[in-house]
């Protein structure tokens, strides 16, 4: 049975280990947070392991310097925390919000999902489900 502790101490490793790379873009300190088998995850693509997440994460890194991110929420609940957040580029470049779902085994992040929305097209995202006007 997971307390309030629990989801407040997993929160906490998320917020610190998030801290690290927005603050300094130093992956390295993302990394130290990470189980040695961690697994991210992506709709339509396949499983990332460790190794191949943070090396997307530091190539990521160097096109956007200066990319700003504002996280407006985390959540957590046991052993997930759901971070949300919009960020863009620097000269008015493409805004994106993101849903980060983070799963803590062990005092590291075990495993990540994330969703990303271009906040220009999220209007039109709204009513996806309704039938095709005819």
């Amino acid at each position: 049975m997971t307390t309030q502790n629990d989801s407040a101490q997993n929160k906490s490793i998320v917020q610190r280990a998030l801290a690290g790379l927005v603050e300094t873009g130093d992956v390295d300190a993302l990394a130290q947070f990470l189980s040695d088998d961690f697994v991210h995850h992506r709709p339509g693509s396949v499983p990332s392991t460790r190794r191949e997440w943070l090396a997307a994460v530091r190539a990521a890194l160097v096109p956007l310097v200066g990319m700003q991110v504002e996280i407006h929420q985390v959540l957590a609940d046991g052993d997930h925390v759901v971070v949300y957040s919009r960020r863009w580029l620097p000269d008015a470049g493409p805004e994106i919000a993101v849903v980060d779902i983070w799963r803590i085994d062990d005092g590291l992040i075990a495993e990540g999902w994330e969703i990303i929305e271009p906040t220009a097209q999220a209007a039109a995202n709204l009513a996806w489900w309704e039938p095709a006007r005819r």
